[in-house]
């Protein structure tokens, strides 16, 4: 265990999160979504919720402030229901983190996928809500001299 850094947040992880670049992704993604078949970085976190990993990333990296949406959610696919519980839930820990974060994105279910493939890396969570996965892109933190 290391001092100041979520014990959600597992070795594998925190690995990815000091490879990725400034601009980098990664897709947080419920218990449901096809990782293995999108992306060849697979992360476990089986049974840890994505807002309790939303808040143990956050802590680590910034989002992106050069880009329009560095925040992007899956839009319900017609004649499905949105539960805006999910999003607020992410945004409560995300506006936290990072205030000033512009709005969250929806993206088309399968433009979200092709997302995904390009992803540094994908976090198979044990979340369970519908529509629950997000795609965070990683800023640059300022240097001082």
């Amino acid at each position: 265990m290391l001092i100041g850094i979520s014990p959600v947040i597992g070795p594998d992880l925190l690995d990815t999160l000091f490879r990725m670049g400034h601009g980098d992704e990664i897709v947080l993604a419920d218990a449901f979504f096809t990782g293995d078949s999108l992306n060849s970085r697979v992360i476990r976190a089986d049974g840890l919720r994505i807002p309790d990993l939303l808040d143990g990333i956050l802590a680590l990296i910034n989002l992106d402030s050069y880009v329009e949406h560095p925040v992007v959610m899956m839009q319900p696919v017609p004649g499905d229901e949105l539960d805006l519980s999910v999003e607020r839930s992410y945004r409560e820990v995300i506006d936290r983190r990072w205030p000033g974060t512009p709005p969250t994105e929806r993206m088309e279910r399968f433009a979200f996928y092709e997302r995904a493939k390009k992803a540094f890396a994908v976090v198979m969570t044990g979340e369970t809500v519908k529509y629950g996965n997000i795609i965070l892109k990683k800023g640059v933190i300022p240097v001082s001299r």
